[in-house]
This record gives C-alpha cells, sequence and structure tokens, in this order.
C-alpha cells in the first residue's frame, strides 16, 4: 500500500464566479501550454523532485471534469487522489478541506488553484514552509500586501519578526477590518498531528490555528479568482 511522505490538498469544486469565464477559472492560460493550474502547482513538482512522495488529493465537483482530466498530466509525478465535494453535506472551501483529510497521510499542504507564488525562491516555498511546521506544527508560504482592499479579500496576517524568525502574530480569514495586517498566505503545511484544524484556517468564527505559526515570505502572489488577476 502506498503510504506518502506528504500529502497536499488541491480544492477545485468551487465555482469562481467572480472570475466571469465560461471555463474553469484555473484552466486559464497564461502561456502557451501553461495554465495557471499548472503555475500554482510549481511548488507541489518542486516537493516530488526533492524526493519526496507527494500525495495530491483534489477536490472536484461535477462541473469540474475538464480540471480532473487536465490533472492526468500529472500521475507520473503525483499520486492523484480526486475526492467528490457533497456541497450539500461539506459547503465552501472549509468542507472541500474535510472532505479530503481522511485520504491524507503524513504532514499536510493546502494548496489554492487559482494563487501562483511569485519571485525566485517560489518553486521551494512549499518545501520551506513544510520544514517550519517541524518548529511550530504550522508553516505558511506568504506575502507582504498593506492594501486593505487586499486583505480583506485574502487569508490576513500579521507577520512579525521574533529572534530572527518569522512567526505569524494573528491570522484572519477575509477580515472586515484589515487594520494591523501586513500580509496574506497562499499556501500552508500542517504537521500531521495537527492537519485536523485545517479547515479552521478558512473557516469563520474559529480562532485561526495559524496564530504561532512560522512564516516564509515570497516576493509575490497573485489571485486569478478575479478578472483582474
Amino acid at each position: 500500500m502506498f503510504v506518502p511522505d506528504v500529502s497536499v490538498i488541491l480544492p477545485c469544486a468551487g465555482s469562481g464566479t467572480r472570475f466571469s469565464a465560461p471555463y474553469p477559472k484555473e484552466l486559464h492560460c497564461l502561456a502557451p501550454g501553461v495554465t495557471v493550474l499548472d503555475r500554482s502547482l510549481e511548488a507541489v513538482v518542486e516537493l516530488a523532485k526533492s524526493g519526496l512522495d507527494v500525495r495530491l488529493v483534489v477536490v472536484f465537483g461535477p462541473h469540474k471534469m475538464d480540471t480532473v482530466r487536465y490533472l492526468a498530466r500529472y500521475a507520473e509525478t503525483l499520486h492523484l487522489v480526486f475526492v467528490y465535494q457533497n456541497e450539500s453535506l461539506e459547503p465552501d472551501l472549509a468542507g472541500a478541506i474535510r472532505s479530503a483529510l481522511p485520504m491524507t497521510r503524513g504532514p499536510v499542504a493546502l494548496v489554492l488553484p487559482d494563487i501562483v507564488v511569485s519571485g525566485p525562491d517560489s518553486a521551494g516555498s512549499l518545501l520551506a514552509a513544510l520544514r517550519l511546521t517541524e518548529v511550530t506544527g504550522w508553516g505558511v508560504v506568504a506575502a507582504r500586501e498593506h492594501d486593505p482592499a487586499v486583505l480583506r479579500q485574502m487569508g490576513a496576517l500579521a507577520v512579525v519578526e521574533e529572534d530572527g524568525a518569522l512567526t505569524v502574530r494573528e491570522a484572519t480569514d477575509k477580515p472586515a477590518d484589515p487594520a494591523g495586517f501586513n500580509a496574506f498566505w497562499g499556501m500552508v503545511a500542517a504537521a500531521a498531528d495537527q492537519a485536523h484544524r485545517l479547515p479552521d484556517v478558512v473557516g469563520k468564527d474559529v480562532a485561526s490555528p495559524l496564530a504561532g505559526a512560522s512564516a516564509h515570505l515570497v516576493e509575490g502572489m497573485v489571485n486569478y479568482n478575479t478578472p483582474a488577476g
């Protein structure tokens, strides 16, 4: 029986209505033969290149069969597992994560298919975050941001430097009042014994488990779930 070194949850069941396109947002073409999905998975592929056995748990809905077919190109690199999200039982992004968790083993990362990390260290950013979980149980790939409008739409973080290390002092998803936040996350990694709390990262009216997490900063991130992306 295959047992992965690390699992990655890729929630692809969302409709992405803000993207306003007739095709899944993650299949938007950025260059010939390169989609948003390919770019968002670069850091996951890098995990496999580093020697780790990676299970990619893809959460999909009935309208995402094009995405399911597209992901076949990764079958030789990643161990692909597909989980159907029943929106009536497990709605929204938190529900997608809960749907995927039973199929995960080992440390677990959450990668969003419409978030692309940029900068010279982008490919190795998820590996860096996974290594940080050995310190605090949680690692986040984050980018600095001070625009209140952007922070209101993202997983906002207050990142501080303590004893030479970057730590998340406070975290909340899509804050109504973004004052005090200076960054947002694009990928999250949790140690195996903390992974059950991953739905709370995007939950409402719950304390975020990212408070106290170690942070790995990258140059920037783009959210392609908007027409402006």
